[in-house]
């Protein structure tokens, strides 16, 4: 466990050297280490017979490869943006849509292979490189306490994958490879890993004091203000179309399986460092936020006291997960997979009627999915996928998503104090907890305001805008497949 109050500047130090070092590998790997013309084949994009080459122009002007026949419906487009939300609703399709029987002749159709990226070659050398990051993914979880029951498997997925001649990444036969045809690829495994979340998540203190989702949802305009920091790069050089630029954004909501969901749906060829990148921030909440937090927020306002939340009702625990449903049902039904399978598991504990299930759910499948999601994403970091410079940009891009949803979260109970009577205001340090890492953010929240004041308990009053953060990552992944899922 890291350590808010001791040696905080050494781990800080010893954090990010490791993240630089990652990223520096990542970054310029593949000109350091450049192949020869003969060994290296150009990275392939799904389009073909580009009409315009991607290197015209500069700036905004630039076309982004792999995007010279796109149209304007890949473009951002504040009307069409909305018009498409409106005609993503359940309420719309039930009205404007028929339903039509997907097989309507009962005979099996068969399974269309989903067309593949070609990503060229990479000399055998290189995975050497790959090894020793996952050396140094597994050194993070262990001697450095962050996140473990993920990285680990995600670090030694890394090694296995790019051992030379091993195979166990290769089709059809390789053990990684069907790991991550049977759940990763397809998003299985995530929505799995929902339903256990769903089954290990308390709503009680949202459901006792609802105005902290202001809190979770302010945290989300991290995940869209990176749409900005991706068009800024791509002036730079870098080449993120839309779709790349909507699965980097979910990173900044902290939450691993979301975020493997959106890229799986929009982006497959970035899964690996976007998960990756994920995982880790989600692991170092405790290091990333302090600093935020105390710069954003007065002493005065870190010791601000709050009443403990009141008892929730069983009729109220029940009957939350089941309106969150309908809601999702009605409103958003992209985001269904992934709120339909954390309701399914909430409804389940908190119902009591199958304590067998919501045990399994939390424990048993929770840790074997866990192993299995986590080998398949560390299996896609090899170096043809990883060692460009985008995923430099991926890193950065995930990390300023992740700071500025936690400004976000602080900066709106700030505002909320303003129109709160004296006696009710809120403590700011709870709006940082409105990312997606269910506890950790709330701990570490608890943890800063008990360093200035060890009376001072707010762990149950930020996990409000806790919890509401895994739905709202939920949701804007559902704003994001619902106005590009079908344009792949």
């Amino acid at each position: 466990m890291i350590d808010l109050n001791k040696n905080f500047r050494k781990q800080v130090l010893g954090v990010t050297c490791a993240i630089m070092a990652v990223a520096f590998v990542l970054s310029t790997g593949s000109k350091v280490l450049a192949q020869t013309a003969g060994d290296s084949a150009p990275v392939a994009t799904e389009t073909v017979a580009p009409a315009t080459s991607a290197s015209e122009g500069h700036g905004l002007d630039r076309v982004i490869k792999g995007t010279e026949n796109w149209g304007e419906e890949h473009e951002i487009n504040v009307g069409k943006f909305i018009q498409n939300i409106g005609k993503s609703t359940g309420i719309y399709q039930m009205i404007k849509q028929q339903r039509v029987d997907p097989n309507p002749t009962g005979v099996m159709p068969e399974v269309k292979e989903t067309p593949r990226t070609d990503w060229g070659k990479a000399p055998g050398w290189q995975s050497l490189i790959m090894i020793a990051i996952g050396f140094l993914i597994v050194y993070l979880a262990v001697g450095k306490g962050f996140e473990p029951l993920l990285l680990i498997p995600i670090g030694f997925g890394t090694i296995l994958v790019n051992i030379v001649g091993a195979g166990m990444g290769d089709l059809p036969d390789g053990m990684l490879a069907i790991i991550y045809k049977a759940g990763v690829g397809n998003e299985f495994f995530p929505m799995l890993i929902f339903m256990g979340i769903g089954a290990m998540t308390d709503f009680g203190p949202l459901i006792a004091n609802p105005k902290t989702a202001i809190l979770g949802g302010a945290a989300q305009f991290g995940v869209f203000f990176t749409l900005f920091g991706v068009a800024i790069m791509n002036m730079f050089g870098l080449n993120y179309n839309i779709m790349q630029a909507c699965a980097i954004g979910i990173i900044g909501g902290a939450d691993g399986p979301t975020s493997i969901y959106v890229s799986g749906k929009l982006a497959p060829e970035l899964m690996g460092v976007i998960a990756v990148a994920a995982y880790s921030y989600m692991a170092l909440v405790p290091m990333i936020q302090p600093p935020i937090m105390k710069l954003l927020t007065t002493k005065k306002e870190r010791m601000i006291h709050m009443e403990n939340p009141r008892q929730v009702s069983k009729a109220e625990k029940v009957l939350f997960p089941l309106m969150l449903l309908v809601l999702t049902i009605i409103l958003l039904p992209p985001a269904a997979p992934l709120i339909g399978m954390l309701a399914f598991g909430n409804f389940v504990k908190e119902s009591g009627a199958a304590a067998r299930l919501s045990k399994t759910m939390e424990n048993e499948l929770m840790n074997i999915v866990s192993i299995l999601l986590s080998l398949g994403v560390g299996s896609q970091m090899t170096p043809e996928k990883i060692i460009k410079g985008e995923s430099l940009g991926i890193i950065v891009l995930g990390l300023v998503a992740f700071a500025v949803a936690t400004a976000g979260g602080l900066l709106m109970a700030k505002l909320m104090n303003v129109f709160l009577p004296k006696g009710k205001k809120i403590n700011p340090l709870i709006g940082s907890a409105g990312v997606s890492a269910v506890p950790m953010a709330a701990r570490v929240a608890h943890k800063v305001a008990q360093s200035e004041d060890p009376s001072n308990f707010i762990l149950m009053n930020a996990m409000g805008p806790n919890v509401v953060g895994v739905i709202g990552t939920a949701m804007a992944a559902g704003v994001f497949i619902a106005t590009y899922g079908g344009l792949r």
